[in-house]
């Protein structure tokens, strides 16, 4: 499970950039909060080859599941949330995992983490009103 402002990120499938070549449905995990977003630790070093030799053949498009056959539930097995879930959902499920977090943070006293997790929760209650307005 990777984490960035505090909690957990959110795990999808997108297209990274890589020099001129476009790597199609890589699995990847997203902040909700910054929007930071990396290759997923579990096919991060395939990324790194397909890409460099895709790349280095003048390839412009290359599709990440035609050459690593990961099963899709096992990568993102350990993630709370997969972008495919209903958007509302998933802002749900961040708040309260946040808020949980908030607790322990403040039981054990780490004043930085409870900044960035008010921040994310903030953040996260926009949203969740957005998708309500929305509804």
């Amino acid at each position: 499970m990777s984490f960035c402002c505090g909690a957990s990120m959110v795990g999808t499938k997108g297209t990274l950039k890589h020099y001129r070549t476009q790597v199609h449905n890589v699995p990847l995990l997203f902040c909700p909060v910054c929007h930071r977003v990396e290759v997923h630790y579990k096919v991060e070093n395939e990324y790194e080859i397909l890409a460099e030799y895709a790349h280095g053949d003048g390839v412009t498009d290359v599709d990440f599941q035609d050459y690593v056959m990961e099963d899709e539930t096992e990568i993102f097995e350990n993630v709370i949330n997969i972008e495919s879930e209903e958007p509302l959902a998933i802002v749900r499920s961040q708040i309260d995992m946040a808020l949980d977090l908030l607790a322990v943070a403040k039981q054990i006293e780490d004043t930085k983490w409870e900044r960035e997790l008010k921040k994310r929760l903030a953040v996260m209650s926009q949203r969740r009103l957005r998708l309500q307005q929305k509804a």
